[in-house]
């Protein structure tokens, strides 16, 4: 017999991939998830921003993720996906080399920061899941907009 679920035994996320890390981030932290749009280059800007693109009449600044965080693009195939972010008055799209939709994780595989992720990450992550022998890692796309680096994208 299925076992019946009690209300809010259940967390949601969107489940994604920057390099070999399999993350996961709260469903209310995405807006949209886009295809990699074309784009104008900013001048004067970081290395890791792609640029802007025009999305349905809005500029959406668009930043690598992998660039950001280990400082080395990501490769553009088409898996890579734009996961949009509406935070406090940042309004940004973030390169990603894979999404993999919506994940359900069931309370009780929520499991602290058991595995090791590059120091990069650390200050984003907030522990994670544990599933079939496989961590996904819960990462925060908030806390990455409120950071004071993430918003230096002037060089």
């Amino acid at each position: 017999m299925p076992q019946k679920q009690e209300p809010g035994s259940e967390w949601s996320g969107i489940a994604f991939r920057v390099g070999n890390n399999s993350l996961v981030t709260p469903l209310g932290e995405v807006v949209e998830i886009l295809e990699f749009p074309r784009l104008t280059p900013v001048p004067l800007a970081r290395p890791w921003v792609k640029g802007i693109a025009n999305i349905r009449g809005s500029l959406l600044p668009v930043i690598d993720l992998t660039g950001y965080l280990k400082g080395s693009p990501t490769k553009l195939t088409s898996r890579t996906r734009v996961l949009v972010v509406d935070h406090d008055e940042v309004f940004t799209g973030l390169v990603v080399d894979e999404v993999f939709g919506m994940k359900h994780f069931m309370k009780s595989e929520y499991a602290s920061m058991e595995f090791a992720f590059e120091a990069c990450m650390e200050p984003y992550m907030r522990n994670g899941f544990h599933r079939d022998g496989h961590y996904w890692g819960l990462f925060s796309l908030h806390l990455l907009t409120e950071s004071a680096e993430f918003l230096q994208a002037a060089v």
